[in-house]
């Protein structure tokens, strides 16, 4: 396996950190537009070479692809890149992994009641092409979307005989302080990505109703997550797990919801509200900017807190239903992840830690031959068991609990 991993920011170096310690590759070409930051990423194995890429150009994917016999391309920058890479690697014969779809458009008329343009629906548009050709594009296989996914699939075939709900919960009690101790505002993960997926109109799925929107933030609830991060409120946000779960799994609904809190989320409505949040181009002082370029360019680099983030992540799936047994049941799957932990063993902060392991493990059950298919396929086609018995394998095992 020879695979091109485009982007070197936090999740991408946090990639190479934990692909590091294992044998399943032959080698991985490490790509950034800043060449520096992509030989500095390359620098943790003697199996990793460093290139300059434009990910916003499918023929610079599929050159970079070509030149060094690419098996398997790895997506880890900003959805906005998602077609230019996706494309590249179709036309490269490579197979394809990504952590977040082709990004969505909202309904022209009702926002928030309507699908438009969903999440993935470029990509699953010619998921025929990609089964012809023979080529797997396995989307959506980071944390959440990822690992969550896995966990439905685990729970459809091993713990419910009926679902009625797969949510997905995502939570923490991360802090980031700045050299004098104070909490500030630093964004665990980017934050353009985060702009994008929490003030465009949520997506909820119902069986005989399909896919709808509501407005940002809608649905608020209290969830007590595992292993003291505790009780945090979470909203409902854009996210690829209820886009891809039903097409995989039977369930009678499909949620993802958030914890966000109130500083952040009045951050967001601010950024709205002053138009800060769009990625049209704009003229300032005779230089084109994206106002979201800008925002994020002024934030802290998400792969730089680390060293003064303190807490728990955890990422999960609350699944109500029927049991085996016939009764009813509802279950909390869940990965917890310490900050702590990750910097003192891979000095990576949790959050793209988190992220980055899971494509890992992917990598690894494609290279075994444990996992194979062809098309455009979510974690959910595929056997979960061997993926959740690796990851613990890779020291970080999941946990269950009943609620």
């Amino acid at each position: 396996m020879r695979i091109l991993l485009v982007g070197a920011g936090g999740v991408g170096s946090a990639f190479a950190a934990i692909a590091a310690r294992r044998d399943f590759f032959e080698t991985i070409v490490v790509a950034d537009y800043d060449a520096a930051k992509a030989d500095k990423a390359a620098a943790a194995d003697a199996r990793y070479v460093g290139a300059q890429i434009d990910a916003s150009s499918a023929e610079s994917v599929a050159a970079l692809c070509r030149e060094h016999g690419i098996t398997h391309v790895m997506n880890a920058v900003d959805p906005v890149f998602n077609m230019s890479i996706f494309n590249g690697a179709a036309e490269a014969g490579a197979d394809y992994l990504d952590m977040a779809m082709s990004l969505s458009k909202p309904h022209p008329e009702a926002p928030y009641e309507q699908t438009g343009v969903k999440l993935g629906d470029e990509q699953f548009a010619v998921a025929d092409d990609w089964e012809a050709a023979g080529r797997l594009a396995l989307v959506g296989i980071g944390v959440e979307p990822g690992l969550s996914d896995v966990f439905a699939r685990y729970a459809a075939d091993h713990l419910f005989s009926e679902i009625d709900e797969l949510g997905t919960r995502d939570g923490a009690n991360l802090v980031v302080t700045d050299d004098d101790g104070n909490e500030i505002f630093a964004p665990s993960f980017s934050m353009w990505t985060t702009i994008e997926e929490c003030l465009n109109p949520p997506v909820i799925w119902e069986h005989g109703r399909g896919w709808f929107t509501t407005p940002p933030f809608s649905e608020p609830e209290v969830f007590d997550f595992p292993e003291g991060i505790g009780p945090v409120e979470c909203v409902n946000v854009e996210h690829e797990e209820v886009l891809l779960m039903p097409r995989w799994v039977d369930c009678k609904r499909a949620t993802f919801k958030y914890g966000l809190g109130d500083e952040f989320i009045n951050i967001l409505k601010v950024l709205h509200t002053l138009g800060l949040d769009s990625t049209e181009k704009v003229r300032v002082k005779g230089v084109e900017v994206s106002p979201r370029d800008v925002v994020a360019a002024v934030l802290p680099d998400p792969a730089t807190v680390g060293p003064r983030m303190k807490g728990k992540t955890c990422a999960g799936l609350w699944v109500t239903g029927t049991g085996k047994d016939g009764e009813p049941r509802s279950t909390y799957l869940y990965h917890v992840v310490d900050n702590e932990w990750t910097m003192q063993e891979y000095g990576h902060q949790c959050v793209v830690w988190q992220t980055a392991i899971n494509p890992v493990v992917a990598l690894e059950l494609l290279a075994r031959g444990t996992w194979s298919g062809a098309g455009v396929l979510g974690p959910e086609a595929f056997d979960a068991v061997p993926f959740l018995d690796l990851l613990t394998e890779y020291g970080s095992p999941w946990g269950m609990k009943e609620l």
